[in-house]
């Protein structure tokens, strides 16, 4: 049994990075690991100063990640890092990622995982070549009631899938925001730091994600139109996507940065043959369902009528409101637990946490939406 906290080092995330943040909150928030080191910038002098916010010592402050890897290492055991969290813009997720499995340490790692399918093929074999444990933080897993759709709709009671409709509208690129100097806005819509795609990337990655996690399927082919409505903007703000599955159900994808008024409206509905499910995720508590032979039910978080994958990822009593933070730890957690049974020799299974085979999943999704968008053939096979 591990008697000890969890070593946490981290790659990005310096004093304004709102993900960064999130990230230490989650991963802290159950007591089972505290940071110990981090390369929090590019710059040297950037990283010490977030260091020294986050209470750290100078000499477990680095100024780059290759830098923090190296000399980690080369500490005794019982002081060394024992996972690194990596919270920079894309392009750096998968040197960073590589870097530190050949270092011999465990991997939490933001979405998405690369920027090519390419990377993400490589990392997927770096990581069983390694036997490194790796967790990618799609974070809208970890939502009790996104469970409770899960166990619903894996587990047969809505019949056969016919329909998944998932959206995830946002506003905040619905003007040029980059150009004010606004640091989340700018390198998100670079193609050097984001990658192929911004709003797909971004945010239509989560959609294919939840829909894959929730129904079991995969999607087996698409046909994609993405769109820049901002001048000057070099990556999408808009995005919409045919979806085939590998059971014949159909499915449509929205993501979009550029819907006034719209803040984090992440939703999905599933339909199948007996029933339906929906989640949304600015009232994440809520699963209401439909059936086609009895009444509408709303089920709640916290309450005795949910399930076991749901009752253990609740933390507080109904009534008390959980969000993204705690969805978020819920990861953490079941990543510590994997990290435990690692340590004391047992078998590790996968953990209820999306991992690098979700990574290569949506990696392909995005390389095959954007192929789609810009062809004339328009349906592409994964």
């Amino acid at each position: 049994m591990q008697n000890r906290k969890w070593r946490m080092g981290m790659v990005g995330g310096g004093k304004d990075a709102f993900i960064g943040a999130a990230h230490r909150r989650a991963a802290l928030m159950d007591g089972r690991a505290e940071l110990v080191c981090g390369a929090f910038s590019r710059s040297p002098e950037k990283s010490r100063d977030a260091g020294r916010e986050f209470f750290l010592p100078d000499h477990r402050v680095y100024g780059s990640f290759k830098e923090m890897f190296a000399t980690e290492r080369r500490l005794p055991e019982s002081d060394r890092m024992d996972f690194v969290v990596i919270v920079t813009p894309n392009y750096m997720h998968y040197p960073a990622a590589m870097a530190a499995l050949a270092a011999g340490f465990n991997v939490v790692c933001d979405k998405p995982m690369t920027t090519t399918l390419a990377e993400a093929r490589r990392l997927e074999i770096e990581v069983r070549k390694t036997g490194r444990l790796f967790c990618l933080t799609h974070n809208y897993t970890g939502y009790p009631m996104v469970k409770e759709a899960r166990d619903l709709a894996r587990g047969g009671c809505l019949g056969k899938i016919r329909r998944i409709v998932v959206q995830y509208p946002q506003g905040w690129l619905a003007g040029r925001l980059e150009a004010t100097g606004q640091k989340q806005a700018a390198w998100r819509t670079d193609p050097k730091r984001a990658g192929a795609t911004c709003c797909m990337g971004d945010i239509g990655s989560h959609c294919e994600n939840l829909a894959e996690y929730i129904t079991g399927l995969k999607i087996k082919a698409l046909c994609a139109d993405l769109t820049t409505f901002v001048k000057g903007r070099p990556l999408d703000d808009d995005g919409s996507v045919l979806l085939r599955f590998d059971n014949g159900a159909r499915g449509v994808l929205w993501a979009s940065q550029i819907a006034v008024g719209e803040e984090n409206a992440l939703a999905i509905r599933v339909y199948g043959e007996k029933g339906a499910v929906i989640w949304r995720q600015q009232d994440p508590d809520t699963l209401i369902i439909h059936w086609t032979d009895r009444a509408t039910e709303i089920k709640r978080r916290g309450t005795s009528f949910v399930g076991q994958a749901a009752t253990a990822a609740t933390r507080l009593p109904s009534g008390h409101p959980e969000g993204f933070h705690d969805a978020f730890a819920n990861l953490y957690r079941r990543f510590y637990d994997a990290l435990e049974a690692a340590g004391a020799g047992r078998k590790v299974k996968q953990g209820d946490y999306p991992n690098v085979h979700d990574g290569v999943r949506g990696m392909a999704f995005l390389e095959a939406v954007v192929k789609s968008s810009l062809s004339a053939k328009k349906w592409i096979n994964l």
